[in-house]
């Protein structure tokens, strides 16, 4: 996976947005959402969700808006019946494109990205339509901005703990690992006192699509619109994205 560091990408993600904090919640309250769909919502006995909870804040999340995410987890929104959908289909140039999302109302969220993906001159597929050209592993970062971090023990204990590879990238330490191992290896992290700044199971594409500048503008442009639906919890697409 040289050259194509999701956390990279990540970093350079979130420094872009620095200034739109409607997408930084977006993110937070898909980890706590995941994080209470996994282990409840009791921060006392839920170390995830408490860890996600306290990032939350670190960034001012509303406490109106962390709440919601955990009972829409939960199930304790009176009224409310949240499902997860996915979404296939490619954008400017054949980029292959899946959306993760959560819902109270499939008609809403499939209207909103049918639209994003027609505007940016794409389409919508069928399930199964590109997921085979990802593959699904789990995703762990460790940061290391002080250089604390000794790396041959992390890569033995990791490796120990289930993991299939490890690699060093913009001083974090990117850890990935077969999608049934992901639980045990992040819980021997954590439970081992490495501070985890991603944690999930997502897709890597198999290859890369190199688009023009046109394309790559209208792709971005459909990120951004995909973005801003608040029923989107994660993006994946195979754009081969340059310094």
């Amino acid at each position: 996976m040289a050259g194509h560091s999701k956390w990279h990408n990540i970093q350079r993600r979130k420094n872009a947005q620095d200034a739109k904090k409607g997408k930084i919640f977006m993110h937070h309250a898909k980890n706590i959402y995941t994080a209470a769909k996994e282990g409840g919502g009791d921060l006392d006995m839920n170390a995830s969700l408490r860890t996600a909870v306290d990032k939350a804040k670190a960034d001012n999340m509303p406490n109106d808006n962390i709440d919601r995410a955990i009972k829409k987890a939960t199930g304790d929104l009176d009224g409310v019946h949240y499902e997860e959908i996915t979404y296939e289909g490619y954008g400017p140039g054949g980029i292959a494109v899946i959306v993760n999302a959560l819902t109270d109302n499939k008609n809403r969220t499939a209207s909103e990205i049918r639209h994003a993906f027609k505007k940016n001159n794409g389409n919508l597929g069928e399930n199964g339509s590109v997921t085979f050209m990802f593959d699904r592993k789990g995703y762990i970062v460790v940061e290391d901005k002080n250089g604390s971090i000794d790396e041959d023990d992390i890569s033995l204990e990791a490796i120990e703990a289930g993991a299939d590879d490890i690699s060093i990238e913009d001083e974090a330490y990117e850890i990935y690992t077969d999608p049934e191992n992901f639980q045990s290896v992040r819980d021997y992290l954590r439970d081992n006192h490495y501070e985890l700044a991603e944690a999930d199971v997502t897709y890597f594409p198999q290859t890369y699509s190199a688009p023009s500048e046109d394309e790559k503008q209208k792709m971005l442009n459909l990120i951004e619109m995909l973005e801003d639906s608040e029923d989107t919890q994660d993006i994946h697409h195979n754009m081969e994205i340059s310094e």
